[in-house]
């Protein structure tokens, strides 16, 4: 067989490429052709996916403290992740889901104009912040340096801006007053950028991507693209499809949300458009109306297996698809 594996990454286990490997392994050993794609939906993991960083600027992180951050310049296009800046996993430990501040990621913006960069793609996910994008537009003062610059943002979510608040702040440590106010800040918010930009960030879907950064980089000319088809084609994804015969995704936690924009939703469309096979193997799964073969981990292994050997596991599932890929991609459910 001819096999495409292309999953996410397994949150707290396994980046995308060592899932990759770990599900194409036994495929490999068995004699088949193996295209492996590690992917990502343009929030955390992009920026290694898309070749890794190769600069590195110290920043501030989303609580005003330092933290070195590393981007990737080539050929006059930076890529940066704005986890690396203004993530979650950054303050982890001292959240303030009020303070939290985007001024790190316009800082890397920054630095990628001052080395030259003509493109600029900005990664979101991941983020601990919901100022809308206002700390990221202060550090890139004055906004005229864009001029010019071909700006992209790869949206993981399509919340819209004001939303960002209610659905996003409480996993960043918000209780229901912040998320209050955090939502009256959005809502003046798209006032002044109505005033200061002329544009109306409440039509844009996935504004409310990074707690609103994604709708306050479009006030100053960014394209927003949503991440999983920004990735799929710098991976040249659907052509590893061309002649496939089983395509292979997955993801730590699948959910409603994995087939709105994230990465197996994603390879499922994509495999589906080319008349190709396609299941996931995932973590563990919430029960969900899925539209292809899901295998999870933590059903098949138990949970603690499936989180400290979660390479073994995926293994072990492969060499399964390998002994009889009909059975599998014909009979297995959601667990």
């Amino acid at each position: 067989m001819r096999v495409v594996v292309a999953p996410d990454k397994f949150r707290g286990t396994l980046d995308a490429r060592a899932a990759a490997a770990a599900l194409a392994a036994p495929f490999r050993a068995a004699g088949h052709d193996v295209v492996e794609v590690p992917m990502a939906d343009g929030g955390e993991g992009t920026l290694d996916v898309l070749g890794g960083a190769n600069r590195s600027t110290v920043v501030s992180d989303p609580l005003g403290d330092p933290v070195t951050a590393g981007w990737r310049c080539s050929s006059r296009r930076a890529v940066i992740e704005m986890a690396r800046a203004s993530g979650l996993a950054l303050v982890e430990d001292r959240l303030d889901p009020v303070a939290a501040s985007t001024h790190g990621t316009g800082e890397l913006i920054a630095a990628a104009l001052e080395s030259g960069s003509r493109e600029v793609l900005v990664c979101l996910g991941g983020s601990a912040t919901t100022d809308g994008g206002l700390g990221a537009l202060r550090a890139l003062h004055p906004v005229a340096r864009l001029r010019g610059i071909r700006l992209r943002v790869a949206c993981d979510v399509t919340t819209g801006f004001v939303d960002a608040a209610r659905v996003f702040a409480p996993q960043k440590g918000a209780t229901p007053a912040q998320v209050e106010l955090l939502t009256r800040r959005l809502e003046a918010l798209v006032e002044v950028y109505r005033d200061d930009y002329g544009v109306d960030v409440t039509e844009l879907e996935g504004a409310g991507a990074a707690g609103g950064l994604a709708g306050g980089l479009a006030c100053v000319g960014a394209e927003l693209i949503p991440g999983v088809e920004l990735v799929a084609d710098a991976l040249a994804l659907a052509d590893a499809m061309e002649d496939a015969d089983l395509v292979v995704t997955g993801e730590g936690h699948l959910d409603e949300e994995s087939f709105r924009g994230k990465v197996v939703g994603g390879v499922a469309e994509l495999a589906a458009e080319s008349g190709v096979r396609c299941v996931a193997v995932v973590g563990d799964a919430d029960e969900v109306d899925a539209p292809i073969p899901v295998v999870s981990l933590a059903a098949r292994f138990g949970v603690d297996r499936a989180v400290a050997d979660a390479a073994g596991c995926l293994e072990e599932v492969g060499s399964g698809l390998v002994a009889d890929p009909g059975f599998v991609m014909d009979d297995v459910e959601v667990d």
